[in-house]
């Protein structure tokens, strides 16, 4: 069927949707081309747009104008092509294209634009190193793989607006030039030219805008909206990322997951036609801690971590003995493990968890004639067997054991784990493992700067039950908190906020603001919490990752048009770039000698 809704002044089909209902039908297509291939007496020409490619085929017998245009083309020039639509014989079928059973013999060819031979090879086997590909971005999108990415991005991007505007929930947008405000990143500033020596902050989230949504009667509200965060990058991280930001008010807990969940599942039968488990399985931090050592765990494999704490509490191996009276000893084995690495690998192994902060890591390698490792030596034989039935080992596996602070233990191990999985290519189940994670710690301190932080933000509403260790014992304080995880990937996390003032100032000094400093930073939110608050709470998702999941890459620059490099670059636009100083001049900005 004809897509009218495509057709131009240039064209009325799209080259990836001519087949066989269209023998006979003389069409016009437009598009680039993909390759040309001369085989003396007839050229065929692949025409590419972004719904796919169709072969264009040229007789010598043909007109000589129409000949020579053929002969012309080369990879990428433009074309506008008219001709009517013919079945191929069978035996030259093409099933590696949709439209493979047809091809176009050509009447008229226009080349509407040339093209230098391109900078990079426009194909999915195009190996050209990612700083080259990302330079020349505008060639990059031209490949099918990173086009139905986008695409991909286009329809999750609906599919959210459908179910949410099904759900009463309203789009409202908020403003990107803001106030400063700690969220736990640096903020990016943009200074103000009408109020010299002022700035602005871009937006780390639209946080305290949907909350004062809520104060103000609005209800349900969601956007899918840019936030901006300076911080280092990783694979999965940029500077500029997108949100699905969603806030609600008379909810607790439960009603935010219900609504997420049932907008999650219906996300992934929409757009890749999976079906989530029902209901998904919810877990408490404490727990996703004790057997994964992450907050996000992969549960798609086993590998779990085993407290083998009071079983080394009385050893002859200071390093545990020690760690078991301040600090906690946890175990992983890795089954198979003696067979596939090498000592130089249980040397890089010991070197990969001190990144986490491990100042080692302390391994038993099981065999047939019994079990090898530096520490053995140290532990009687009742205690390497309790250790052994503890991490259910056999002959063939390795024991890996980190001590300390229950932190680093847990960083050290639930990171080895990932990496082990990877290395010894551990089978996982297929398909998505969802998980929602609760009762998340209210705080955590932080060493270098001797004080407690919010672990989410600090508009988190506590634990009700936990309300009155507030002051007194911080560390028992749970949070109001929730995270939705998918394959050790957090896809979006929330929580219920404070609704009351007296509890937020609690908050705020708890986290070492005095009230002025409070009233400085979020004297606006303060204000409008005595207004009459309803109970209200949220999830952001992180719509990159999302579609990262429903693409099945690992890289999220696959799937944001232009995105960022490490060092927060844009390779193609030559951005962040350095003024004038005319231009600083009216910013009322000058530069330090030598930055």
């Amino acid at each position: 069927m004809v897509n009218d809704m495509m057709e131009t002044h240039y064209r009325t089909d799209m080259c990836g949707e001519l087949g066989r209902k269209d023998v006979g039908r003389v069409v016009t297509v437009c598009g680039w081309v993909q390759r040309r291939r001369d085989l003396g007496g007839v050229i065929f020409i692949h025409l590419r747009d972004r719904t796919g490619i169709i072969q264009l085929a040229v007789n010598s017998a043909a007109d000589k104008k129409i000949y020579d245009a053929a002969e012309s083309v080369r990879n990428e020039y433009v074309l506008q092509v008219t001709g009517k639509v013919t079945l191929r014989d069978e035996e030259n079928f093409n099933p590696n294209i949709t439209t493979g059973e047809v091809e176009l013999i050509c009447d008229d060819i226009k080349v509407l634009d040339a093209a230098d031979t391109p900078a990079i090879y426009v194909d999915e086997n195009d190996n050209a190193g990612e700083s080259v590909r990302l330079e020349y971005r505008y060639l990059d999108l031209r490949k099918s793989t990173l086009q139905q990415m986008i695409i991909t991005r286009h329809k999750t991007a609906q599919a959210v607006r459908s179910f949410l505007s099904s759900e009463g929930f309203l789009e409202i947008e908020t403003p990107f030039l803001t106030k400063p405000t700690p969220e736990g990143a640096r903020d990016f500033l943009v200074p103000s030219r009408v109020q010299k020596g002022a700035f602005f902050a871009l937006p780390q989230s639209p946080q305290l805008f949907k909350q004062i949504l809520m104060i103000s009667g609005f209800d349900r509200y969601f956007q899918i909206v840019k936030c901006f965060r300076d911080e280092d990058l990783r694979q999965d991280r940029q500077p500029e990322f997108t949100q699905i930001d969603i806030e609600m008010s008379f909810v607790d807990a439960q009603d935010v997951m219900a609504v997420n969940e049932r907008l999650v599942k219906y996300i992934f039968k929409e757009i890749i036609g999976y079906e989530i488990k029902n209901p998904i399985p919810v877990m408490t931090y404490r727990e996703a801690m004790d057997r994964f050592g992450s907050d996000k765990p992969d549960v798609r494999f086993g590998m779990e971590l085993k407290d083998i704490t009071n079983i080394v509490k009385n050893c002859g191996f200071k390093v545990f003995s020690s760690a078991a009276e301040t600090g906690t000893v946890r175990a992983i084995c890795a089954k198979g493990a003696n067979e596939k690495l090498s000592r130089r690998d249980l040397d890089a192994l010991v070197e990969y968890v001190k990144q986490y902060g491990s100042k080692g890591l302390a391994w038993f390698a099981i065999g047939k004639d019994g079990i090898k490792s530096p520490v053995t030596k140290f532990l009687t034989e009742d205690e390497m067997n309790d250790i052994m039935n503890q991490c259910e080992a056999e002959v063939g596996d390795i024991i890996f054991v980190s001590a300390g602070k229950p932190k680093v233990v847990f960083d050290s191990l639930g990171a080895l784990r990932l990496h082990l999985a990877d290395k010894l290519q551990i089978e996982k189940k297929d398909g998505f493992e969802f998980l929602w994670i609760s009762e998340f710690p209210m705080f955590e301190y932080n060493e270098d700067l001797k004080k407690y932080q919010a672990m989410h933000h600090p508009f988190t509403s506590p634990m009700d039950e936990d309300m009155e260790f507030l002051e007194s014992n911080p560390e028992k304080v749970r949070a109001k908190a929730y995270d939705l995880v998918v394959n050790g990937v957090e896809l979006g996390g929330g929580s219920i906020r404070i609704h009351s003032r007296q509890i937020q100032n609690r908050v705020f000094k708890m986290l070492g603001f005095t009230q002025e400093q409070a009233y400085e930073k979020f004297g606006f939110l303060l204000d409008a919490l005595k207004y009459g608050t309803p109970p209200h709470g949220g999830i952001a998702f992180g719509f990159d990752r999302m579609v990262m999941q429903l693409c099945g890459t690992e890289n999220i620059r696959d799937v944001i048009a232009f995105p960022k490099t490490q060092n927060h670059g844009c390779l193609m636009t030559k951005a962040p770039i350095k003024l004038c100083d005319e231009d600083l001049e009216e910013l009322g900005i000058k530069l330090e000698e030598n930055i």
